[in-house]
């Protein structure tokens, strides 16, 4: 049995493909990507420039062929054993190109791609092996699912305003501005007009009204926070829950992506992207689950009628 039945889901179907295939079918386009980007190496100095910087092409194909194309390769068949070649390798491979990228500024589009495929191939692998993410690597620390202690509104108000605070100064602010430095260091950064930034000082504004609507709906008809470790007691579907189910993952999700442009940074809008998918497959299955286990049969009909991610024109029965 693996881990997702073991914490009493079942893993979600991805872009329709059960986890297996779908895996499978990452490890397939890996390899052929793989393969065709060191095609691209030797044949067309741009491309090896923009990913390898000063590097020997010849001795880094020795090693990432087998470990990279060819392990990929393996794993697209199913071969379990070969997940273990290619994900650690490539993790170990994006690390040593962001240190590469960024001591000597070359190769920055190289570290982009690889820290991607070392992200992808670990997600995969664990798809492949255990059939989804292990519960234990999702619900810690302020993830671990608990209810929310008895108290006033205006006490869960008062901590919910403390909790987005945080996750903005983190989320919002810090990751952001580091990623935008590492895209200007790596030579990534893009010219992008005014009007971008001002669409992202737009976006920011209109998602950070839905956020705060959200969680002062979750702390004042929830009696608890939207974090899982103080999570409402009560199910709440009412203000923004009345349209979409995560109200509060649609804002971040859209501030990042605000800010992003705001920052004129393609790299921070591909990092708000990248944390909605994330957040649909990796974190939204436990939240649904636990919900499910609380509030039974008021919650399933909530589901039904409420979607997730894009408000319905009509209501399912």
């Amino acid at each position: 049995m693996n881990e997702g039945a073991n914490a009493g889901i079942g893993a979600p179907r991805i872009f329709g493909l059960a986890p297996w295939a779908a895996a499978r079918a990452y490890f397939a386009a890996q390899a052929l990507a793989g393969a065709t980007w060191w095609a691209s190496v030797f044949t067309v100095d741009e491309v090896r420039r923009a990913t390898l910087g000063d590097l020997d092409p010849v001795l880094v194909a020795a090693f990432d062929l087998p470990l990279f194309v060819l392990a990929s390769a393996l794993a697209a068949f199913g071969v379990r054993w070969a997940v273990y070649i290619a994900a650690p390798w490539t993790a170990f491979v994006a690390a040593l190109m962001t240190l590469y990228a960024t001591t000597t500024q070359l190769a920055g589009l190289g570290a982009v791609l690889m820290i991607a495929a070392a992200a992808g191939s670990v997600l995969a692998g664990m798809l492949l092996l255990l059939g989804g993410v292990p519960a234990r690597l999702v619900l810690i620390g302020p993830f671990a699912f608990k209810e929310a202690k008895t108290a006033a509104k205006v006490t869960h108000l008062g901590i919910t305003i403390t909790q987005m605070l945080v996750f903005w100064g983190v989320f919002l602010v810090l990751l952001p501005l580091l990623i935008s430095w590492g895209e200007d260091r790596w030579r990534l950064r893009l010219d992008l007009p005014a009007w971008v930034q001002l669409c992202g000082l737009a976006l920011l504004l209109a998602a950070s009204a839905l956020g705060v609507w959200s969680a002062t709906s979750m702390a004042t008809r929830g009696e608890g926070t939207p974090l899982p470790s103080a999570t409402a007691s009560r199910l709440v579907i009412a203000g923004p829950y009345r349209f979409v189910r995560n109200p509060m993952a649609v804002a971040g999700i859209a501030q990042a992506v605000g800010v992003g442009l705001m920052l004129g940074s393609w790299l921070v809008v591909l990092y708000a992207l990248a944390g909605s998918l994330m957040w649909n497959w990796v974190v939204r299955p436990h939240e649904e689950a636990d919900l499910e286990a609380r509030f039974g049969d008021e919650f399933a009909a909530y589901r039904n009628r409420v979607a997730c991610w894009v408000p319905r024109t009509q209501a399912r029965g």
